[in-house]
């Protein structure tokens, strides 16, 4: 039997249109100093490391964009939740599959006969997948198009809800199934003047979900009231229960110091089922200087 051994290279899995990195493990001194990146590592954890969705560990097949499994853990069983099958051309879908390598076609076939005797794939994925994506039964999170190879994309928009079927791509075959399917969420930014306006109205700062992810150190040199302060470096005692803490239904503004992790937690977000989230372009730091002057600067 075939088991996950040496991962393949895929730099080239996924033709994303966002490149933001994801899911993995990062040390907690290198917050400060994040970049995107379409390095693929494979997913380890040491005592000195933090699964976090912000670092430069990516898993296939999605390249520059895969989902944080922190809250989008592995399906046990069928998930039987979705929005309905009248969705247009702008959904996301919720998809987990396994990968097996070319020559391995037969494999791939006693696999999906089982999965039609009941086994579940999320399980057959931890055993047999040779995609990163393994550690959580071949969870891939939400999708939309533009951001998949086209043999991939093409199965996955046109499968039926919890069917499984198969594919091949230039990395070997592929079980996939999907799980939902929703509308297209908005990720957008919003310049400093903007939110000062907004902000202007009581009811806004009421209505509004506001996050600010810089550290405590940085919310004592200044601050913007009605932000709720989330630590990026304490990801980990947060990140898994964000949507009992905030509506992803809300308009949900993600402030940092200069845009930068905020645009990373916004993205983030996003593929949590947050509906529109909007970063603060530029951070508190533009927000002073565009804004309102009497936010102190560092």
């Amino acid at each position: 039997m075939l088991r996950a051994q040496n991962l393949p290279s895929c730099a080239q899995f996924l033709v994303s249109r966002l490149r933001f990195p994801m899911l993995g493990c990062i040390s907690f001194s290198s917050f400060s100093s994040l970049k995107p990146s379409s390095t693929f590592l494979t997913q380890g954890v040491s005592h000195k490391t933090l699964h976090n969705p912000f670092s430069t560990s990516l898993r296939f097949p999605l390249v520059g964009r895969s989902p944080s499994m922190e809250s989008t853990p592995r399906p046990h069983g069928k998930v039987m939740f979705s929005a309905g099958s009248s969705l247009g051309g702008n959904k996301e879908i919720l998809v987990h599959h396994l990968l097996v390598g070319e020559k391995d076609l037969k494999l791939l076939m006693e696999l999906q006969q089982r999965i039609a005797g009941g086994e579940d794939l999320s399980d057959l994925a931890v055993e047999y997948s040779i995609c990163p994506s393994k550690e959580n039964g071949g969870m891939l999170g939400w999708v939309r198009r533009g951001q998949l190879v086209p043999e991939f994309e093409k199965a996955a928009f046109s499968a039926s809800l919890n069917k499984v079927v198969r594919c091949k791509t230039e990395y070997g075959w592929h079980l996939l199934e999907v799980l939902s399917e929703r509308e297209e969420s908005i990720l957008g930014e919003i310049e400093p003047v903007d939110l000062h306006s907004k902000m202007q109205d009581p009811n806004f700062i009421q209505e509004a979900q506001l996050i600010d992810v810089r550290e405590q150190e940085e919310i004592t040199q200044a601050s913007l009231p009605g932000f709720k302060v989330l630590p990026l470096r304490q990801f980990g005692t947060w990140g898994s229960i964000i949507t009992d803490e905030f509506d992803p239904e809300k308009d949900t503004y993600v402030l940092c110091h200069h845009g930068v992790r905020s645009s990373q937690v916004a993205k983030w977000l996003q593929t949590q089922g947050f509906k529109r989230v909007f970063n603060v372009s530029g951070g508190i730091h533009a927000y002073s200087l565009k804004a309102d002057p009497s936010v102190p600067t560092y």
